[in-house]
């Protein structure tokens, strides 16, 4: 039990604004696994965005996020520690004072290769102030690590990695979809735009009764999908479901027959490990940080010829179920745990604070 004058943090979770986006799920995840694993050692309040209060409302105080904050911040001097929770920090670093923490989700712009040089030198050069003006500074993988020292060498000394949770989601007895499929079918699911790479995935339902499910918000990309299901003659076997609630995507992954994420750019990869916590198969690419999300206990698409990614579907699921790799699959996915992350996060304030 802690004792004596406990101390003020504030944790942002700005970036929580649509309720199908991975920081609003990240957010509310790590937000509540916080105020968990607090046990009354620290006095928190969450900075958020007028769109998700109710995530929070009445379990913590929370400061709702204003534009008038780019200029003056109000609370500038109420926080012993700021955690900012991802690299976009709307309440900029510089308008508090105190400790301050930075977790850095990616520096996707440079694997993209979609903005122009200016663009991303922008990027960089943004973030290399807060980098600068934070304490500490935490990835969600060694892999964004890396890159955080290829391009910012000086933050040695002040980075550690913590990976994310990743929830395990539950099927409400007797919920079905809003589409439900008719047939043994593939799942994904993310933002539907290039980065994603979902364009590949039809390729895949090639002498099979496979059908392709991707779910998530949609943009003009999807055009492309669904080009390519035309061109492999499986454009009747292709849904795209636009954003579904969390019990549709609890019943995806259940019920899928594997999860497919051909991404090119990712900092973690959260619906791998909620696809494994189902004991499914997954099939990924093997950019960025998803073979070290992934482990041995994935399957990996060396390249995207149609050829290649079949041979690997069809050989990953005969292994996967000759091998009875279910179980493993679910065992591996345990450590990847929202308490011990917030444990972590507790943990790497306590120091902060004590200036080491």
């Amino acid at each position: 039990m802690f004792t004596g004058i406990k101390k003020s943090i504030l944790v942002t979770f700005d970036s929580m604004k649509y309720p199908n986006s991975g920081f609003f799920s990240y957010g509310k995840s790590l937000g509540e696994a916080l105020l968990a694993q607090n046990n009354g050692r620290y006095n928190f309040s969450f900075y958020v965005h007028k769109r998700s209060i109710y995530t929070f409302m009445g379990k913590v105080a929370l400061v709702y996020l204003s534009k008038l904050h780019k200029v003056i911040f109000p609370g500038r001097g109420n926080y012993e520690l700021v955690h900012f929770t991802d690299q976009y920090c709307r309440l900029k670093p510089q308008r508090v004072t105190g400790k301050k923490i930075l977790t850095i989700h990616d520096i996707n712009p440079v694997h993209e290769k979609r903005k122009s040089e200016k663009k991303v030198n922008k990027h960089i050069n943004k973030l290399r102030g807060y980098i600068a003006i934070c304490d500490k500074v935490v990835t969600i993988s060694h892999f964004v690590a890396n890159d955080i020292l290829t391009y910012f060498p000086e933050v040695k000394g002040k980075i550690s990695v913590i990976y994310n949770g990743a929830d395990q989601l539950n099927v409400p007895e007797g919920h079905a979809p809003l589409y439900k499929p008719q047939r043994p079918f593939l799942f994904t699911i993310g933002f539907i735009a290039p980065k994603k790479n979902f364009h590949v995935l039809p390729a895949l339902l090639a002498s099979n009764d496979f059908e392709l499910v991707i779910s998530g918000v949609e943009t003009p990309y999807k055009d492309k999908i669904m080009e390519e299901a035309q061109k492999h003659g499986c454009a009747d076997r292709v849904t795209i479901t636009g954003t579904i609630s969390e019990d549709d995507k609890a019943w995806y992954y259940k019920n899928c027959g594997a999860f497919v994420f051909p991404s090119l750019a990712e900092g973690f990869g959260l619906p791998v490990i909620e696809a494994m916590h189902f004991g499914k198969p997954v099939f990924l690419s093997t950019h960025t940080s998803l073979p070290e999300i992934g482990g041995k206990e994935a399957f990996y698409f060396q390249n995207f010829e149609p050829a290649h990614m079949q041979q690997v579907l069809l050989e990953g699921l005969k292994e996967f179920h000759e091998k009875n790799r279910a179980v493993q699959t679910m065992e591996y996915a345990k450590q990847f745990d929202w308490q011990n992350t917030a444990k972590q996060y507790l943990a790497l304030y306590e120091e902060c604070l004590a200036g080491q």
